[in-house]
C-alpha cells in the first residue's frame, strides 16, 4: 500500500470502484506537524475554496476526492510547500492527519489529480466566478481596480516563447506575461496570461475590460450615465505604459475612468499652487501630501481627451504628475489611489517569494492559433539593423563635430573623410529604412517557418493552481487583518500567520459533542501569544463547521 497507508479497506474499495471516495476522519493526535494549517480552513472556505466542486472541478471515483485535493493544494500554499515535489520532504502521515486522511497523495498522484481536474473542468470560469463574488463582497474597493503585467520567466526548451523585457532582471528574457487585476489592498481578483502580447493596452481592452464590465458591482445605469456626462462606472489604475490617448479615450468610451502617471512631463508648476492635504489611504489611515490640481487635455494629433492633472510635491522639490479621466474625483482620492499602486508590486514580490507564482506547474507546450498576429522576424532583423546604422551615423557626425571644434583648426582631409563616411552611412541607412518599410511588421503565425512559430505553456493546470493560490493569499490576508488589531506592522502580522500555519497542534475530536478542537502550541513571545489567542477566540466564535465531517471547529491556544 505504501508509507502511512492505514486505511486499507477504503483504499481497496476505492480501487475496485466500490466506494466513491474516502471520508475524512480525525483521530486524537498530539504534536501534529503543521497542524496550525487547520486555523486557515475557515478563511479558505469563506473565500470560495470549495465553491467550484462539481460545477467547475470534479474527479471520478477514487480514494481522494476533489475536496481532498483542493484542501491539499491550499494547505501546501499556506504551509509554503511550493510545488508537489515538496511533499517528498515532509511526513505524509502527519500532513494526512491535517486533512483527515491516513496520508496525503504522493507527488505523482497529486499531479495526475490536478491535471484531471484542470482538463475535465473549467478553472478559468471558476476564477472569473470567484472574482465576481469577491467584488460583490467588497464593492467599495472593487470600484478602483489595479492592472499590471508580471513576466513569468521561462528557462526551459519545450516551449518557444517570445522575449520580453523583465524590469526586475534588467534583461530581455523568454517568458509569459501575466496581467493581474487587484484591489488597493493587493487582494487579487483574476489573472490573464498571454504568451504573445501587444502590451497592456491591448490586453486591457480586449481581455480584461469585457469581464470587468459584467463583474464590477454598483455600476450606474445607462439613464444615469446619459444624464451626467462626467459620471464613470468604475476606475482602473495602471502605470505609465498605459498613459496614452488611445487607451484613455477607449476606456472612457465605455465610461470607465483611468488614473495613471503622465509621461514626458517637462513643465514645472509654481510651488505656491501646492497645498497640504490629508489623503485617505486604502485600508484605513491618512497621510499628508502637497498637492496641486489643474484641468487639462491629453492630445494625440488632432484628437484630445479632457483630464484632470494632479501633482504631488515631494520634500526634494520633485513633482510627480498624475492624470485622471474620472473628473468627478477629488485630488485627494486620485492621489491616494494612484500612490497605492505599489500594493500590486508588493503583491508580486510576496507571491514570488512565498507562493511560487512563477513556478512551472505542468510540463509541455501547445500551439497558438494560426491566425494570431505576431511580430515578423524579418522586420525585427531589419529594425535592429536600422537602429545600428542610425547609431553609426550619429557617431560619425559626433566625430566630425569634434574635429571642427578643435582650436588649432580642423584637418581638411580628415574632415572630408568624415563627410564622405557620413554620406555613405546615410545612404545605407535610407536603404535599410526603405527595405523595412516594404516588410510587413506583423504576420500571422501560419506564414512563419515552423521553427520560428511561438507556442505557449499548457495553461489549464496553471489556471487551477493560480486560482487556489489567490484563495490562499486572500485567506491569509483576512487572518492578518484580525492580527493587525494587536500588532502595529503588517509585515509582523504576516510573519506571525506564517509561523502559525507551520506550528504543531493537538487534534482532539469529540463525536459526542460534535466538535473538533485544534489546540495550537504557544508562539515565541507573550505578545504573539496574546494576538494568536485573540485570533483563536474569534475563529471559534464563528462556529465554523468542518466542510466534510460537519464537526464544529474549536480553536484554543495551549
Amino acid at each position: 500500500m505504501g508509507t502511512a497507508c492505514t486505511r486499507v479497506d477504503e483504499r481497496v474499495a476505492a480501487a475496485l470502484g466500490l466506494a466513491k471516495c474516502a471520508t475524512a476522519h480525525f483521530e486524537h493526535s498530539r504534536d501534529v506537524d503543521m497542524g496550525g494549517l487547520l486555523t486557515g480552513l475557515p478563511a479558505l472556505c469563506d473565500n470560495g475554496l470549495l465553491s467550484g466542486i462539481d460545477k467547475h472541478v470534479h474527479l471520478p471515483k477514487g480514494f481522494y476526492s476533489c475536496l481532498h485535493i483542493l484542501m491539499t493544494i491550499a494547505f501546501m500554499a499556506l504551509g509554503r510547500i511550493r510545488r508537489p515535489e515538496g511533499l517528498r520532504h515532509i511526513s505524509p502521515g502527519e500532513f494526512g492527519k491535517v486533512i483527515g486522511l491516513d496520508r496525503v497523495p504522493e507527488v505523482r498522484t497529486l499531479r495526475e489529480k490536478i491535471t484531471e481536474m484542470a482538463h475535465t473542468g473549467t478553472p478559468e470560469a471558476w476564477m472569473k466566478e470567484l472574482s465576481k463574488t469577491w467584488m460583490n463582497d467588497d464593492p467599495d474597493e472593487a470600484g478602483y481596480l489595479y492592472v499590471d503585467g508580471h513576466v513569468r520567466v521561462y528557462h526551459g526548451s519545450t516551449a518557444v516563447l517570445p522575449r520580453r523585457y523583465v524590469s526586475r532582471e534588467l534583461l530581455c528574457l523568454r517568458g509569459t506575461t501575466d496581467y493581474w487585476v487587484n484591489d488597493a489592498l493587493g487582494r487579487p481578483f483574476f489573472v490573464v496570461s498571454k504568451a504573445v502580447t501587444d502590451g497592456l493596452a491591448n490586453t486591457l481592452l480586449n481581455d480584461i475590460l469585457p469581464d470587468l464590465l459584467t463583474s464590477v458591482p454598483r455600476q450606474p445605469s445607462p439613464t444615469e450615465l446619459e444624464a451626467d456626462p462626467l459620471l464613470h462606472k468604475f476606475v482602473i489604475v495602471f502605470d505609465r505604459e498605459g498613459a496614452t490617448h488611445s487607451l484613455l479615450s477607449a476606456l472612457w468610451e465605455s465610461r470607465v475612468g483611468a488614473i495613471t502617471y503622465r509621461k514626458n512631463v517637462r513643465d514645472v508648476w509654481p510651488e505656491n499652487e501646492f497645498i497640504e492635504n490629508e489623503v485617505p489611504v486604502p485600508g484605513g489611515g491618512n497621510t499628508c501630501m502637497q498637492l496641486a490640481m489643474r484641468a487639462t487635455t491629453l492630445t494625440a494629433g488632432e484628437a484630445s481627451i479632457p483630464v484632470v492633472e494632479i501633482r504631488r510635491l515631494t520634500a526634494t522639490g520633485h513633482q510627480t504628475a498624475v492624470i485622471c479621466t474620472a473628473r468627478r474625483l477629488g485630488n485627494t482620492i486620485i492621489a491616494g489611489r494612484m500612490f497605492s499602486r505599489w500594493c500590486q508590486e508588493n503583491f508580486f514580490a510576496y507571491m514570488m517569494e512565498h507562493y511560487e507564482i512563477d513556478g512551472l506547474v505542468q510540463y509541455g507546450a501547445e500551439a497558438l492559433p494560426s491566425t494570431l498576429l505576431v511580430i515578423n522576424p524579418a522586420w525585427s532583423t531589419l529594425n535592429k539593423a536600422v537602429k545600428i546604422s542610425y547609431r553609426g551615423v550619429k557617431k560619425l557626425q559626433a566625430k566630425l563635430g569634434a574635429e571642427e571644434s578643435r582650436e588649432d583648426g580642423a584637418d581638411i582631409q580628415k574632415k572630408a573623410d568624415y563627410v564622405q563616411d557620413i554620406q555613405a552611412a546615410q545612404v545605407d541607412l535610407e536603404q535599410l529604412r526603405a527595405e523595412r518599410a516594404k516588410t510587413e511588421k506583423k504576420v500571422t503565425l501560419d506564414l512563419l517557418p515552423e521553427n520560428q512559430r511561438p507556442t505557449r505553456l499548457l495553461p489549464l493546470n496553471k489556471q487551477l493552481a493560480d486560482t487556489v493560490k489567490m484563495i490562499a493569499y486572500r485567506a491569509e490576508t483576512a487572518m492578518v487583518a484580525i492580527l493587525r488589531r494587536h500588532l502595529a506592522k503588517e509585515d509582523e502580522a504576516r510573519a506571525l500567520v506564517r509561523e502559525l500555519f507551520v506550528s504543531s497542534a493537538d487534534i482532539e475530536p469529540d463525536e459526542t459533542a460534535g466538535t473538533l478542537t485544534i489546540r495550537i502550541h504557544r508562539m515565541a513571545s507573550p505578545v504573539h501569544d496574546k494576538a494568536i489567542a485573540s485570533l483563536m477566540k474569534e475563529l471559534t466564535e464563528r462556529k465554523f463547521c468542518h466542510p466534510e465531517t460537519g464537526a464544529k471547529m474549536v480553536y484554543v491556544l495551549a
